[in-house]
């Protein structure tokens, strides 16, 4: 049976192409798979911690406290005459601010004053009429009984000019009392009372306060830890309290408000308490700020700071930034020598700007993770990039 050529022709054309087809495929079965390539490690930024001299500070909270306050009082029954200041305003010592209807006060002071010169009247009278009696009697001319009398009637009337010498000094007291007057350089706060108003009948009656405010205070309080702590150090380098007690008034102490940023305000402490309170542990301490441009006010919450100047040395110090907080406590990410993050437990200090203290835990040598923190994870690779520390 003969074949047909056209037909035999198509055949050989399709076997040639699946020949090829299939050459491909087995090309293709050939080649080199895709292998998996792990992303570099993430960089982040080093540096060795900064090593430089610091001040500890002693840091507490407090408030400040007049210099000085006082309740302006009636001390004598009238009416108020007068007032002779303007609510709020500045005062000098001795400046008077209420008058209290001294005419009656006058007249008493008046009436002892006369009372007292008829007793001095009387002691001229009975004086010589004694020293008489006395002469008489040593010449034997007089009686004894005459005598005594003369001199009982001396002795009454001197005793009557000491009283009325008395009753001439309160009168003018009382007269005094009338003109209620600034006791110091300050502050007066509105009056209390009105012209017109009867005062001081059953007591003293409050009229206004004044507040002297330069200089001020600053109250704040010290753990018994931190006392224990500032007397050891001092005993190392060979101060007593006894030391500190008599020279307390150069211990700096520097203050800062709540709006404000820093401890711009320098004082001296002024007082610190001889006994602890029991009940909250705490030392009662006190400041001295001259306040001269009344910048302070009484009543202000204040940050305290007193630098520890006697304990001042070497510290390592990173940002406080790079620092991190777990149930541990504080702790920094360090990139050991094969670049593997270590989460190191560290030990705490002062803020010192935008430093941190670090006492115990790390090394002058360790590389502290500063930038790329959220790059870092504990006991991974990282590429460690040289970073600048900062100085503040």
């Amino acid at each position: 049976m003969m074949i047909d050529p056209p037909h035999d022709a198509r055949f050989r054309g399709r076997a040639a192409a699946l020949a090829v087809g299939a050459a491909l495929t087995l090309l293709a079965g050939c080649k080199k798979e895709n292998a998996y390539v792990p992303p570099p490690p993430p960089q982040v930024g080093v540096a060795h911690p900064l090593s430089r001299n610091v001040t500890p500070y002693l840091d507490a909270t407090g408030n400040t406290a007049a210099f000085n306050q006082i309740d302006l009082e009636a001390r004598v029954e009238g009416f108020v005459q007068e007032i002779d200041y303007t609510d709020g305003a500045f005062v000098k010592a001795g400046t008077t601010l209420f008058v209290i209807e001294p005419a009656p006060y006058q007249a008493k002071l008046q009436q002892a004053q006369a009372s007292l010169d008829a007793a001095n009247a009387a002691v001229a009278q009975s004086g010589p009429e004694f020293q008489r009696q006395a002469t008489l009697l040593k010449q034997n001319v007089t009686a004894q009984n005459t005598y005594d009398q003369a001199k009982a009637k001396y002795d009454s009337d001197k005793a009557n000019v000491l009283n009325q010498t008395a009753g001439v000094a309160l009168a003018a007291i009382n007269l005094g009392y009338t003109h209620v007057t600034a006791p110091f350089d300050g502050v007066v706060t509105a009056h209390l009372v009105s012209v017109g108003a009867l005062v001081g009948v059953s007591g003293p009656t409050k009229l206004a306060t004044i507040v002297q405010q330069a200089p001020i205070y600053v109250n704040f309080n010290v753990s018994e830890q931190q006392v224990l702590e500032v007397r050891a150090n001092l005993a190392k380098i060979g101060v007593t309290a006894a030391d500190l007690r008599t020279n307390i008034n150069k211990v700096p102490v520097q203050i800062g408000l709540m709006t404000e940023s820093g401890y711009p305000h320098n004082g001296k402490l002024d007082y610190a308490a001889p006994t602890l309170d029991s009940s909250t542990g705490t030392l009662a301490v006190r400041g001295i700020f001259d306040n001269a441009d009344h910048d302070l006010l009484p009543g202000y919450f204040v940050r305290v700071r007193i630098p520890l100047r006697y304990m001042a040395g070497p510290a390592l110090l990173v940002p406080d930034v790079a620092l991190g907080t777990s149930q541990a406590g504080r702790y920094l990410l360090v990139v050991n020598k094969d670049n593997v993050v270590e989460q190191r437990s560290v030990q705490t200090g002062q803020l010192d700007g935008a430093l941190r203290v670090i006492t115990k835990g790390i090394k002058p040598d360790d590389e502290v993770v500063i930038t790329g923190l959220t790059r870092a994870i504990p006991g991974e690779k990282v590429s460690p990039q040289p970073a600048t520390m900062p100085e503040s």
